[in-house]
């Protein structure tokens, strides 16, 4: 390749405008947490306004979930034929008007459908918004920024919780729907001021220099192709599918019904149960910037695997070992252990493939890892019908041992630098060791 063709190898970009890329992001990560939260909270209401049972209300975290699948899987691939900024401008849109529109739903059927449709959205926000701020920043900070950017997730939960607790009891479930057509409006207003990731530059700059005859290989090879064909690819790829599955689904499947655990089977009223939340949400937020610290400092594999074990630790915990005195601190000191391996993913996945199938790997294997997370709310409530939601989080502990177990066995650190531009967009498919990007894989731990 000539000299003249070589991409940077790293951002050129001014801090001011890193700095409007990080909160483009990391406020579609709050409105991504705010959306998912609102669900949790209007639960009760949905079930005495349309008569649902616990199954079906659970079904409608499981209908989310699965949109959110389909529209992740698509948005990776959409991530790396539109560019990471298009994909995450896109999805916000989708998803606020969709769920203002849930505001107007009259039954169970309506509701689902409008759901499901708003969490195509939902399910790309994630992925794009990773891949775009890993590609941004370099490897020695890379977990700490991107953990500090997921945060706003959280943050989410958090907005969700206090919007909750002061508009359902006086307005209803409703006028808090109306709300998400906020965070389209901010969005909308940021994107010009946010340029797309480099890396992806560079590897559209390389197609479109080769030839028309042999331009048809390395888009294949950033395709099915490329995710499928390397046998180093294809078994990253299917360990991280895995993973997002156990994690997903303990994820997921305790964000959905701890406010109802709580309200239910504590006996907390519904006030007194958002500022516990308020609390746990609050300890989340610390606990992921501490682990992208934590993971810069220690390792990815090691910061990822202890925190997936030590929520497994808390579920018997919560269930068996609280007490009106002690439950506020079991809940916070959760509420830390349980953002651990949310705040490493995704540095962690993101790292682990090259430039020209990031989008589609991560975006695929995150978002087939949904399918635990869709299971999750649904079997939660089926085992609430038959037994108790306590159950429930009992099973999601287990879910959480076999999550920490995978990648500390079997997923390496630092396989590739999303941030080096150059040797990323090089990368053509083939077996392992003729991979440009590949080649100084190990120098990034130092």
């Amino acid at each position: 390749m000539n000299a003249s063709l070589s991409p940077p190898q790293g951002p050129v970009f001014s801090r001011r405008t890193l700095v409007i890329a990080f909160f483009f992001c990391f406020l579609g990560l709050l409105a991504d947490g705010v959306d998912l939260m609102f669900l949790a909270y209007s639960l009760n209401s949905l079930k005495a306004e349309f008569g649902l049972s616990n199954f079906e209300a659970g079904s409608l975290g499981s209908i989310t979930l699965a949109g959110m699948a389909v529209g992740g899987i698509y948005g990776g691939w959409c991530c790396d034929r539109f560019g990471r900024v298009r994909v995450v401008t896109w999805t916000i849109v989708i998803f606020s008007v969709g769920t203002a529109l849930l505001g107007l739903t009259h039954n169970y059927w309506q509701f689902a459908l409008i759901r499901f449709l708003s969490s195509l959205g939902l399910g790309s926000l994630f992925v794009a918004c990773n891949i775009l701020m890993s590609e941004f920043v370099t490897s020695k900070y890379r977990t700490t920024i991107l953990a500090t950017m997921q945060a706003g997730w959280t943050v989410g939960y958090l907005v969700a919780t206090i919007l909750a607790g002061q508009i359902i009891p006086d307005f209803g479930w409703r006028a808090l729907f109306f709300t998400a057509l906020a965070p389209a409006l901010v969005c909308l207003a940021l994107r010009p001021w946010v340029p797309e990731s480099p890396s992806w530059l560079a590897a559209r700059a390389q197609r479109r220099q080769q030839p028309a005859g042999v331009r048809a290989a390395p888009a294949a090879g950033g395709g099915l192709r490329g995710l499928l064909g390397e046998p180093a690819t294809r078994r990253m790829f299917l360990l991280w599918a895995l993973t997002s599955c156990f994690l997903l689904f303990g994820y997921y499947g305790t964000n959905n019904w701890m406010p109802s655990y709580l309200e239910s089977e504590l006996g907390m009223n519904f006030k007194s149960m958002t500022g516990y939340m308020v609390g746990t949400y609050t300890a989340m937020i610390l606990g992921k910037v501490v682990a992208g610290m934590a993971s810069d400092y220690f390792g990815r594999r090691a910061t990822f695997a202890a925190g997936a074990i030590g929520s497994a630790i808390f579920m018997p915990l919560i269930v068996f070992w609280h007490t009106p005195d002690n439950i506020v601190w079991i809940l916070a000191l959760f509420g830390f252990i349980y953002g651990v391996p949310v705040g490493v993913l995704a540095t962690y996945m993101t790292e682990s493939f090259s430039t020209r199938v990031r989008g589609a790997a991560v975006g695929t294997a995150y978002n087939l890892g949904r399918v635990g997370a869709a299971v999750a709310p649904a079997a939660i409530g089926l085992l609430a019908s038959h037994v108790s939601i306590g159950a429930g989080f009992l099973v999601m502990g287990i879910t959480y041992v076999i999550t920490g177990l995978i990648p500390a066995l079997f997923i390496p650190d630092r396989l590739y630098d999303p941030n080096r531009a150059a040797s990323d967009a090089d990368a053509t498919p083939g077996p392992a060791p003729a991979r440009a990007d590949a080649a100084e894989p190990r120098p990034l731990k130092a």
